[in-house]
């Protein structure tokens, strides 16, 4: 990372502070070894796990007061983990999941950085057949919907890591996919609801997506 310009920031929820190091911008790329490319993540998409969206602070305000106490916690995709932090800092099971190859060492640099345990984490890639996962109670997301074929992938992932009864919350920008993967999933046998976020005055901007929650 040290090729790399970061920033670091604090997000606050209540009384409670998470403290983040992060990219200082999107326009960072450091692959020096081609791991990313190999990946099929090229230089222009290779930042976007690095920086706070929107999508990722009103997931982790949406789950900071959530009933989450012995339950399983997986977040897929989560980038700079913001919530993954929050719910560690809560002490409660959280597995942190992403693609891309630099997100654990931020992953487990930002657990210090809040003088937290590290972090369980695994490198998965939707398409793949086998991992370490296992099943969880709370599976949750933010702005994972880039590609069509992201809704067939993301809804099959969710479904082998879902115990019988389970929940799910996506945080979704407003990509034009929410319905074909709220679909997806009803066939998985989950009821689904939408909602928008309220009281977001934390962002700079109005929040045009929603909130999907699915249980079964």
């Amino acid at each position: 990372m040290t090729d790399l310009r970061l920033c670091y920031q604090t997000v606050e929820f209540g009384e409670m502070d998470i403290h983040l190091c992060t990219l200082r911008n999107k326009q960072e790329f450091h692959d020096p070894a081609g791991i990313a490319e190999k990946l099929g993540i090229c230089s222009a998409s290779w930042p976007i796990f690095g920086v706070i969206w929107p999508s990722s602070l009103v997931l982790a305000h949406f789950i900071f007061d959530y009933q989450t106490s012995s339950k399983r916690i997986l977040e897929i995709g989560c980038g700079m983990a913001l919530s993954s932090l929050l719910l560690n800092k809560q002490c409660a099971d959280i597995t942190a999941t992403d693609y891309h190859p630099e997100v654990q060492k931020f992953l487990q640099r930002n657990a210090l950085l809040n003088e937290d345990k590290a972090i369980a984490f695994e490198q998965v890639n939707w398409a793949a057949k086998s991992d370490r996962l296992g099943l969880f109670d709370l599976i949750i997301g933010s702005d994972l919907l880039y590609e069509d074929n992201h809704i067939e992938l993301l809804a099959s992932f969710i479904e082998v890591h879902s115990k019988p009864n389970c929940e799910v919350i996506i945080v979704d920008p407003g990509r034009g996919r929410k319905n074909k993967l709220s679909s997806r999933m009803m066939e998985f046998g989950f009821t689904s609801s939408h909602q928008k976020p309220i009281h977001t005055d934390y962002l700079d901007q109005e929040f045009k997506g929603h909130i999907l929650k699915f249980e079964r």
